[in-house]
């Protein structure tokens, strides 16, 4: 009984009428994190190394 309601019940749009996913807003953010994770490793490798001797903290 319970199943053949599951099977018979109206499936609703989640995504309203006729809208399509949009990737601008997600590929935005990943550009952002991407430049920011450029801009750490630059610093880690042209400060840190470049400027000084290695040094182990422990």
């Amino acid at each position: 009984m319970g199943q053949s309601e599951a099977v018979n019940a109206p499936t609703d749009d989640v995504g309203g009428e006729g809208e399509e996913f949009d990737p601008i807003g997600t590929l935005t953010l990943i550009g952002i994190y991407f430049a920011i994770l450029v801009l750490a490793w630059v610093y880690i490798y042209f400060v840190e190394f470049l400027g000084r001797d290695l040094v182990v903290v422990g």
